[in-house]
């Protein structure tokens, strides 16, 4: 049993029996020596044999009788052993997964994959801005691109001018897919024309287009000698088309296009606008098919040069052959001598008038067998759709144009007024002349006009 007056769980071995009264009289020890602070209270364990240790309540002590609190208190140190820590965790050691040679080996590859993207991705947005850039030729030139690979094609473009990056050039062949695409030819650069220019212009074959002009009214001998001074085209020409086969128009063509090939587009081209014409011709023409409206239209095509004329020398000769009067077309006369070479070289005479030839219209009935020369689209037009007149004669008027008369006592009024006018400018005169009143195969529509 505790003796009175201890608080419980206060160890009695330190007392004796006979100290109970002097211990009731002394004061109750330090807080420091008890570990209990005020407003702490002790809790006993009581048991049998020797006594427990007081804990204090939220307050443990250790072994020793010292407290938590007092065990965490810091204890001043030195600034280098405070900057020094207290603990020093071991380092872990990787997992043998993250060693393993394969996943060193995935990460280099992702890491350098990565790396390249960027870089790839870089040099495009360079290569690109380079590639549309404004390029180096200082001026609009023509140049000949060879046939060829396309290292031949950039030496060619670098060597002219037009180029100064051909790698850059070739990469973007390779970026479009076009390698085998770019076309050889004869192509026109506009001044500081970029390289994605150059290289849309050499697929889409933008050469340079020359142009080729027949004028109206030549014979094909004429036509083939005109395509065989034209050096921009290539190839001969195998043999001479017939007469009024050819459309006389202006193409164009690249350079090198064979001759031959523009022979065909040629007919082709008239034969298309003849079949046209044809179909919408006047119902009342005195012609039986399309060849003879060709050849109607040669014969007005070499009696004027004037367009508003045309159709009024297509009555003339409609007229005359529905009187069954023959044509006396001076140009027919010429054609008869001298052929496709298309001029005589001097005025006509008089007895070249009389001279028989297959296309002499003072000498045989109604047209020529064959055109005289390839007539235009506004004479086959003309020809087929001629004026409504009841002309049947035109004379010169010494200006370039004609004068139309219905009768032969105009017709000889104007001859005179032509001569007059021929004597006032000291020229010289036309052989033709008519001086006595026609019959049906006399008059000539063209009298006096001079060649």
């Amino acid at each position: 049993m505790q003796p009175a007056g201890l608080s419980p769980g206060f160890p009695t071995g330190l007392y004796s029996r006979g100290d109970t009264a002097d211990r009731a009289a002394l004061p109750a020890p330090p807080a420091a020596l008890t570990g209990i602070l005020p407003g702490e209270k002790e809790i006993a364990f009581p048991a049998a044999g020797d006594p427990y240790p007081p804990l204090l309540m939220g307050r443990p002590l250790d072994g020793y009788g010292v407290t938590v609190m007092e065990q965490n208190r810091i204890t001043p140190r030195s600034p280098r052993a405070a900057l020094e820590p207290e603990h020093v965790s071991i380092p872990t050691r990787r997992s043998k997964r993250v060693r393993h040679p394969l996943v060193i080996f995935g990460n280099a590859f992702l890491t350098f994959f990565v790396l390249l993207a960027l870089g790839i991705g870089g040099a495009l947005i360079v290569g690109k801005q380079h590639f549309e850039a404004p390029g180096p030729l200082a001026t609009e030139k023509i140049v000949n691109v060879p046939r060829g690979g396309m290292r031949e094609i950039a030496d060619t473009l670098q060597r002219e001018g037009v180029i100064d990056q051909p790698l850059l050039f070739m990469a973007g062949v390779f970026a479009l897919k076009a390698r085998g695409d770019l076309k050889a030819g004869e192509y026109q650069f506009a001044r500081h024309v970029s390289l994605h220019q150059v290289v849309e212009t050499l697929l889409e074959a933008r050469v340079v287009q020359h142009p080729v002009t027949i004028p109206e009214g030549l014979t094909s001998e004429q036509i083939v000698a005109r395509l065989l001074e034209n050096d921009a085209l290539s190839g001969n020409i195998k043999e001479i088309p017939p007469e009024g086969t050819l459309l006389p128009d202006t193409y164009h063509f690249p350079r090198g296009f064979p001759r031959e090939r523009v022979i065909k587009l040629m007919q082709q081209a008239e034969q298309r606008l003849v079949n046209d014409v044809w179909a919408h011709r006047n119902p009342d023409l005195p012609l039986k098919s399309p060849e003879e409206l060709v050849i109607l239209a040669s014969l007005v095509e070499k009696e004027t040069a004037k367009p508003e004329e045309r159709s009024r020398v297509a009555s003339v000769f409609i007229n005359r052959l529905k009187h069954k009067m023959r044509l006396q077309s001076d140009p027919t006369i010429i054609y008869g001598l001298v052929g496709g070479k298309g001029t005589l070289g001097h005025q006509i005479k008089r007895s070249e008038i009389e001279q028989p030839t297959a296309y002499n219209t003072y000498v045989i009935d109604g047209l020529p067998p064959a055109p005289i020369a390839n007539p235009g689209r506004a004479s086959l037009e003309a020809a087929a759709k001629p004026a409504r007149t009841k002309e049947l004669y035109f004379v010169a008027d010494g200006t370039g144009g004609h004068i139309f008369s219905e009768t032969y006592e105009q017709q000889q009024k104007n001859v005179a007024r032509l001569r007059a006018l021929e004597q006032q400018q000291k020229l010289p005169a036309s052989p033709v002349a008519v001086d006595a009143a026609p019959t049906s195969d006399q008059a000539a529509p063209g009298d006096a006009q001079p060649h």
